[in-house]
């Protein structure tokens, strides 16, 4: 593995549905939430799953957007290159 090189821990196939539950879930376990869509980004305390944040990381059909990474204490849902260079100093 290269020095930058982030391993993963666990990878889940898009064919589990993972929806409101699950990314209550994974607030709760969070000390910030970063959620990217498009150009848009949003950045959030962790702890209280609020409905506007679980919201916000639902795809249409209900299920938890992708790609969803945790790392440390950081929750990142979805996709800008901007946020995964600045959090975890990568570029994906």
């Amino acid at each position: 593995m290269e020095d930058n090189a982030i391993g993963i821990a666990e990878q889940v196939p898009a064919s589990r549905k993972l929806g409101a539950a699950e990314a209550r879930r994974l607030i709760e376990e969070a000390d910030e939430i970063w959620i990217s869509k498009g150009r848009k980004v949003e950045a959030y305390g962790g702890g209280v799953a609020t409905d506007e944040i679980v919201d916000k990381m639902l795809g249409s059909t209900g299920n938890l957007r992708a790609p969803t990474i945790t790392a440390g204490g950081r929750l990142l849902v979805g996709f800008n290159e901007d946020v995964y260079l600045e959090v975890l100093g990568t570029d994906g």
